[in-house]
């Protein structure tokens, strides 16, 4: 199963538009954002369709036109602008699509779907069981009862579900927004599941008397806590929180607290199940280091690969020691050059960050004692990068390698620099070639180069 996230924040999204709170203000200062949450599993079935599914779709390179089936939690705007049923109308040649849903999201969909166009209308009830055959094979999605009664009105809180998805390779996700604290029936109709992912909406953060059919972190860890004991989560499960506001804590901070729990939470567009590797290029001084470590900390397990040279003056340690106290409390960092070990090592459901391949590459040709021997410095350089790449398409876990862009700044005036300069050029061409994704950090704000 490939998940990908078209969306992991709220209605309002985050930050909100209006709010000049610190947590809103927090997100601006970092150029990121959350949009409405919505989900592609295997590019043939996408879960909910809020107004920017289809723009984020666009925005990361992913196409809808393979999705099938299109399984919606209810009605609400943020999960479902049916505007996308008439987008898809004005494209010919689109086989059939499949929408599943409760009543009032179907009855939402109805006006949106001309009388030729090749769509079919479920309506769809918890406690039932969807085949849904696509070209892949077919999903067997269970419908699931939700807990998301946010004005009081049982009405809407029978037409909200939440899906249990089993992808033809035998993954098993659960999709649970919007939805509040377990009830222990909810619980029990997933017991035994040994979930691979849980995407589960933490709206509320630390704020804890909305009374409304969310989660906050407090009934998020005791929802966990109860999936846990049914079986439903296990040990490899990759729990991530969805449906983030600014009622959360700073990234940082929401990060480390779900940590402790056994969770994460993912930046929209984050591209889930099987390994995956970014470059992170950018000049000195760019916020590249800074950009990466933010990636990384989305993840509950990181391991640090510093392949920096101790500590040689007081300067240089006063680097290292900043480098150090700026890394999350859940970072393990490990000291190496030997990248094909690490990486030959690592597990899945982590992620390695790699900081940085400029460092590692000048300690590689100080090794080999090579920077007087341009021949035997080239030599040096394609065996490491060739292993590099080879460890790196087989590594289990998820790689975050962060680099310095060469080539926008004056030539060096030695030939040792020249040759460094070229070899660090052909390093950053065979890495972007081999990593799924690539980012060009400038004054601290990041530029998606490659995604696949």
């Amino acid at each position: 199963m490939r998940l990908r996230m078209l969306g992991t924040g709220s209605a309002d999204g985050w930050p909100n538009p209006f709010c000049h709170c610190q947590s809103c203000e927090s997100m601006r200062m970092s150029g990121r954002h959350r949009q409405a949450t919505a989900a592609l599993v295997d590019s043939t079935l996408m879960i909910d369709a809020g107004p920017t599914a289809g723009y984020a779709a666009s925005a990361a390179g992913w196409s809808l036109a393979s999705v099938e089936h299109l399984l919606l939690t209810h009605a609400h705007p943020d999960h479902l602008a049916p505007s996308l049923l008439l987008w898809r109308q004005w494209i010919s040649r689109l086989g059939e699509l499949h929408v599943w849903g409760p009543q009032s999201a179907i009855d939402s969909c109805r006006d949106w779907v001309g009388p030729d166009d090749p769509v079919t209308l479920h309506v769809v009830t918890a406690g039932e069981v969807i085949a849904a055959r696509s070209a892949l094979g077919t999903y067997q999605v269970s419908v699931l009862a939700a807990n998301h009664d946010p004005y009081g009105n049982d009405v809407i809180a029978e037409q909200a579900v939440l899906f249990d998805i089993t992808a033809p390779d035998g993954a098993r996700l659960l999709y649970g927004t919007d939805t509040a604290a377990f009830t222990s029936d909810m619980a029990e109709s997933v017991a035994e599941a040994h979930f691979d992912i849980v995407l589960l909406d933490e709206t509320f953060g630390t704020t804890v008397d909305h009374r409304t059919g969310h989660h906050d972190l407090d009934t998020f860890t005791q929802t966990v806590a109860l999936l846990r004991t049914v079986n439903a989560i296990d040990e490899h499960t990759d729990v991530i929180a969805i449906h983030l506001s600014h009622h959360n804590p700073p990234e940082g901070e929401l990060a480390a607290r779900l940590a402790d729990i056994g969770a994460r939470i993912v930046p929209d567009l984050a591209d889930i199940g099987g390994a995956r590797s970014r470059l992170v290029t950018g000049g000195a001084r760019s916020g590249k280091s800074s950009y990466a470590e933010v990636l990384a900390s989305h993840s509950r397990a990181v391991t640090y690969v510093a392949t920096g040279y101790p500590a040689l003056d007081e300067e240089w340690q006063e680097r290292l020691r900043a480098h150090r106290a700026r890394r999350p409390t859940h970072f393990t960092t490990i000291e190496s050059i030997d990248l094909p070990q690490v990486l030959n090592h690592a597990r899945a459901n982590e992620v390695v960050l790699i900081d940085c391949i400029t460092v590692w590459l000048t300690r590689t040709i100080d090794a080999a004692c090579a920077w007087d021997d341009p021949a035997l410095a080239r030599h040096t350089a394609v065996g490491a990068v060739t292993s590099l790449v080879a460890s790196l398409g087989a590594c289990k876990a998820d790689v975050i390698l962060v680099t310095n862009e060469v080539g926008s700044g004056v030539i060096p005036a030695n030939a040792s620099g020249r040759m460094f300069a070229d070899l660090l050029g052909m390093t950053n061409a065979q890495l972007a070639q081999a990593c799924d994704a690539v980012d060009l950090v400038v004054v601290g704000q990041p530029i998606p180069i490659k995604r696949s």
